[in-house]
């Protein structure tokens, strides 16, 4: 049973994440320099997906611009809204059906970062003849997410969502498999929760209390969900560690202090001073000067920093930093500037909702 379909989420509006994400979709954060989308994708893909299907927000163009139709990838990528408004990311799903069909598919939440392949997931899947593989992972604050319940034999017996009281530690990742039909079946024999909408538990619950094949897996070290922005920068340091070193590709020829792996992108401009502690990658059209920029860090095109110190944090494209300043643990977003107030010894701060900043 070859799954070659995937559903992936784009949609929603990250409110835990704002300012960031007023203004970008996101899916479109950028982790590693690319957008956190990208990864999703490129995860199915390298399982044996060509055809994928992507729920936006109403009215979403800027994601469709930047995915574009998944020529890139050599595959088909086509996009839906989720109709009628949020009613749960099981309801995302069953928007897809005329897309689904009756074959199998992997549902993947585009803002779970995966490390590992999902190659021998599949595989699993496909070798045991489940109806449905779950993947489940150790957290600190299961209350969040779907949690697995067991019997005494350790039999998995229902999936809860976002219990107060979770009866052990894990988390159902945003990963998951079903065979031809059954979803659409199952979603049909369930009703909106208490939160006002269908919750994914509530089919993989079904589907236990039908005697369906649920497998489960726990996975260690390769899952992240970034539904807060300490976790997109965790994720970020993550996914630089465990990129290849082929994908660094040195100093390009620029005099500076260089220690471990780091990527330099295209037309740098870069001044006297600068030191860089990889892994860090920095985008096209940078200009660098009396700077120290790591480790885990990602700096996107067009972006100048000066005088700085900057380390643990994503900083998006076309960002001015030009203060004496120490950054760390931090996301700036696109445009952003920080810079030194040459005439008062104040701050003057134009900021939005939500933002934190620590002076």
């Amino acid at each position: 049973m070859k799954i070659t379909k995937a559903i992936l989420t784009g949609g929603g509006r990250a409110t835990r994440l704002r300012p960031i994400t007023t203004t970008i979709n996101k899916h479109l954060i950028p982790l590693a320099n690319k957008p956190m989308i990208f990864h999703a994708i490129e995860k199915v893909i390298e399982a044996g997906v060509n055809e994928i299907f992507i729920n936006t927000n109403p009215g979403e163009v800027q994601l469709q611009n930047v995915v574009g139709d998944g020529s890139r990838w050599g595959v088909k990528i086509k996009y839906f809204e989720q109709t009628g408004g949020p009613q749960g990311i099981a309801h995302v799903v069953n928007c897809a059906k005329d897309f689904i069909g009756d074959d199998p598919f992997i549902f993947y939440l585009s803002d779970n970062i995966v490390l590992g392949s999902l190659v021998p997931f599949f595989e699993k899947f496909t070798s045991n003849n489940n109806d449905c593989m779950l993947a489940f992972s150790r957290v600190n604050d299961p209350e969040r997410f779907g949690v697995p319940v067991f019997n005494e034999k350790n039999e998995l017996i229902e999936v809860q969502e976002k219990p107060k009281n979770p009866s052990n530690n894990f988390a159902v990742t945003g990963i998951y498999l079903y065979g031809p039909k059954i979803f659409f079946d199952a979603f049909q024999h369930i009703q909106k929760s208490s939160r006002g909408e269908f919750e994914i538990s509530d089919i993989h619950s079904y589907f236990l209390k039908q005697g369906k094949k649920v497998g489960w897996e726990e996975v260690t070290g390769w899952w992240k969900d970034t539904g807060m922005p300490e976790d997109l920068i965790l994720a970020n340091k993550l996914l630089l560690e465990v990129m290849k070193d082929d994908e660094f590709s040195g100093s390009n020829g620029h005099k500076l202090k260089i220690k471990g792996r780091v990527h330099l992108g295209k037309e740098l401009k870069i001044g006297s001073g600068v030191k860089i502690i990889g892994p860090v990658i920095i985008g096209d059209n940078c200009f660098l000067e009396k700077c120290e920029i790591g480790p885990n860090v990602t700096i996107g095109s067009g972006s100048t920093v000066k005088n700085a110190s900057i380390s643990e944090s994503i900083i998006f494209s076309n960002c001015r930093i030009e203060a004496k300043v120490v950054i760390k643990n931090s996301i700036i977003g696109d445009q952003a500037k920080v810079v030194k107030n040459e005439t008062k010894k104040t701050h003057r701060l134009i900021i939005g909702d939500q933002t934190l900043i620590e002076l």
